[in-house]
């Protein structure tokens, strides 16, 4: 029972509040997209490492009686793993988690939208790399363009907002679509945000010099003058702008150019079930072990503690250094 818990929140060392938990619920991807997992053959986790789905939901309760109060479910592609839109369902009726979103690469996004509409989850965010669907092959490894596109259409149609674009800026692959993917959203209410590369596990950065955000925002400017959207309470971490007249935003997030670990409020659960306070740290803290001892809520709370206190202060990344991260698919993103 959690009324046996500690009265703490999670703070760090730093003094900023952790209030946002992200979680991956698979290592499992049906896309093998250039930047997150090149190369052949990739090693999955074995299925009684992942967690199950009420291991994940008593983290997520625990978390909640420490002050978390918004979740993003991701993977790999969550979609992917059986019994995720019955596992988003229970989420929801976890009382004072407030914000419940879902990242997900979109190819098998458009069955569920009726379900994740019924049972309340409005908030998406879907990954679109280019509006070619050759370059969509290249990229991904997978004809799967016009199944994204229909999964992002129906969603508006059906009222989901905010929807968002998540496009990795590729020098030397989509840099020449950057303007192309920004102007949707005078004709889309989306919001397109624009990711500086990381170098996860193998993919690091390649011969091209990387794109960041200076020279995207410089590069959008040449469609319109952007305008600063003002940061809203639990906003996450993309710098928001809008076209005067546009019905969407435009997003740069600047993991590589301009970190914002400062602000950071956010702590990890991996598939495998280790809190990771640092998406680009490979410092991890196991809480699966203590869940399948059956512990005490206590005990487990003291484990998110624990977690939050190793919370770096910032990354160490460089613009140019493989960092040896671990794979994408296996944080969550």
């Amino acid at each position: 029972m959690h009324n046996s818990l500690p009265q703490q929140t999670l703070v760090d060392s730093y003094h900023r509040h952790i209030n946002y938990l992200r979680i991956s619920i698979t290592d499992r991807c049906n896309l093998r997209c250039c930047y997150c997992a090149p190369g052949w053959p990739i090693e999955k986790m074995p299925h009684e490492s992942i967690l199950r789905y009420e291991e994940i939901l008593r983290v997520v309760r625990v978390g909640v009686s420490l002050g978390i109060v918004k979740a993003r479910v991701t993977g790999g592609e969550p979609f992917v793993r059986k019994g995720c839109c019955d596992f988003l369902e229970e989420l929801t009726r976890i009382p004072g988690l407030s914000d419940i979103s879902v990242t997900t690469n979109g190819v098998m996004l458009k069955r569920h939208l009726p379900r994740l509409r019924e049972i309340g989850i409005r908030r998406l965010n879907i990954s679109l790399d280019t509006l070619q669907p050759e370059k969509y092959k290249q990229i991904t490894g997978v004809h799967a363009f016009s199944r994204v596109w229909d999964s992002i259409e129906t969603a508006l149609e059906m009222g989901f907002s905010p929807v968002k674009i998540n496009a990795v800026a590729l020098n030397g692959v989509n840099d020449n679509e950057l303007t192309e993917l920004a102007r949707l959203t005078y004709a889309y209410p989306v919001h397109v945000r624009f990711i500086e590369q990381m170098p996860f596990g193998e993919a690091s950065f390649s011969d091209h010099t990387p794109l960041l955000a200076p020279e995207i925002h410089n590069r959008l400017q040449r469609v319109a003058p952007l305008e600063p959207v003002n940061r809203q309470k639990n906003d996450g971490p993309a710098r928001r702008y809008r076209f005067a007249g546009a019905l969407g935003e435009i997003g740069l997030i600047t993991a590589v150019s301009r970190h914002f670990c400062r602000e950071c409020n956010r702590l990890r659960l991996t598939a495998d079930g280790r809190l990771r306070a640092c998406l680009l740290s490979n410092q991890t803290t196991d809480i699966k072990t203590a869940l399948r001892n059956k512990v005490s809520d206590k005990t487990l709370a003291g484990i998110f503690l624990e977690a939050v206190a190793s919370k770096p202060e910032q990354h160490n990344l460089q613009t140019r250094q493989a960092t040896g991260l671990n794979r994408m698919n296996t944080i969550g993103g």
